[in-house]
């Protein structure tokens, strides 16, 4: 089932570019890591047009491109030259579903979040010559490796815009996301990582059912806006919508994606100095907020935005909580256009707008 998900088929067109034996923070080597990505537009002669914009958690190049990119849109291929990269464990990049024996399933090394940037460096480096970024983007864990950009390389990036996510994550962040976690591995047929094909399914129906009910809004079930979508029932949502997506996917990915994002915290650079570290980000940052995230509530994204200098809150309101992202309502999308469009006008060393 996994490697049917993982495919071309379903995500393509992706390529995979390989990065050979690649040293990971923990000091510990990932054996030829392989970055799978999607390219749209023309990279223009002095390269000064690049949009990097990664993989969030269960998310996918294919994912990105149908919820943001198009013509008219802020992503308009016709303008940038966009790089969709997919992050280290998903399935389509290097992850314990494709790494070969005996590296596989359990035994993939641990990542971190600065593993996945200091990859995609090389990666635009050795690939294309790329040296600076237009713009650095992402959603959730995309947010947290577009902080991680921002902060490691502050003289590439040159326009930053983390949406519905956090520079470090929080305590409750954090437990929020070992609810996911407990729902996999508490399944008997997990067996510590070594399950048969398809056999975690009551885990991965759990682990779907708890990030609807955090992902989602109350708003949206009580109002129940799943009906625009074609379901009958909030069950048959939770299935046919949530579970659906999971179902597919290999449980130790999801697994090592989530130690990934509980771990996510740019002061590893500062001593753990929070403020130290988001101050040496030079890029024009708009911060993006969901008003209604319950992953990631807006008082926590508004505290680290006030640490980056040159930058600006900007907020985005929609029913559908975190799990917008997604690209499911009409409204946040335009909202992110707008924003986005509004980021990537300003030219390089002018001056912020006024605060939105």
């Amino acid at each position: 089932m996994g490697d049917a998900y993982y495919s071309q088929e379903l995500h393509g067109p992706f390529e995979t570019f390989d990065l050979g034996d690649f040293e990971l923070e923990s000091g510990n080597k990932l054996r030829g890591l392989k970055l799978a990505y999607a390219t749209f537009g023309t990279l223009a002669a002095d390269k000064s047009n690049v949009v990097l914009f990664p993989s969030w958690y269960s998310g996918t190049s294919k994912i990105l491109e149908q919820a943001y990119l198009g013509p008219g849109r802020a992503l308009d291929p016709a303008k940038y030259f966009i790089v969709l990269v997919n992050q280290i464990g998903n399935g389509l990049s290097s992850a314990p579903s494709n790494a070969p024996l005996p590296f596989n399933g359990p035994r993939f090394p641990r990542i971190t979040i600065g593993d996945d940037v200091r990859a995609q460096q090389r990666f635009l480096s050795e690939k294309f010559g790329i040296e600076e970024l237009a713009l650095v983007l992402g959603g959730s864990m995309g947010a947290q490796q577009t902080y991680e950009w921002a902060v490691r390389f502050p003289d590439r990036v040159k326009r930053a815009a983390p949406i519905a996510g956090t520079a470090r994550a929080t305590t409750h962040n954090k437990f929020l996301v070992q609810t996911f976690i407990d729902a996999i591995t508490g399944d008997p047929a997990f067996d510590e990582g070594w399950f048969a094909p398809g056999a975690v399914h009551r885990g991965l129906r759990r682990h779907a059912r708890i990030f609807a009910a955090s992902g989602f809004t109350p708003q949206l079930f009580n109002n129940e806006g799943w009906r625009g979508l074609g379901f009958t029932t909030v069950d048959d949502f939770a299935t046919g919508f949530v579970e659906n997506h999971f179902l597919p996917q290999d449980p130790n990915n999801l697994i090592l994606l989530a130690q990934k994002w509980q771990r996510g915290d740019v002061a590893r650079h500062t001593n753990g100095d929070l403020a130290a570290a988001l101050a040496r980000i030079k890029a024009k940052t708009f911060v993006i907020a969901i008003d209604e995230d319950g992953f990631f509530p807006i008082h926590d994204i508004v505290a680290e935005q006030k640490l980056i200098a040159n930058s600006l809150l900007k907020r985005v309101s929609s029913t559908w909580g975190h799990l917008a992202l997604f690209g499911i309502d009409a409204g946040y999308n335009a909202a992110i256009d707008t924003h986005l469009g509004e980021l990537l006008a300003l030219p390089e060393g002018a001056a912020q707008a006024a605060a939105a």
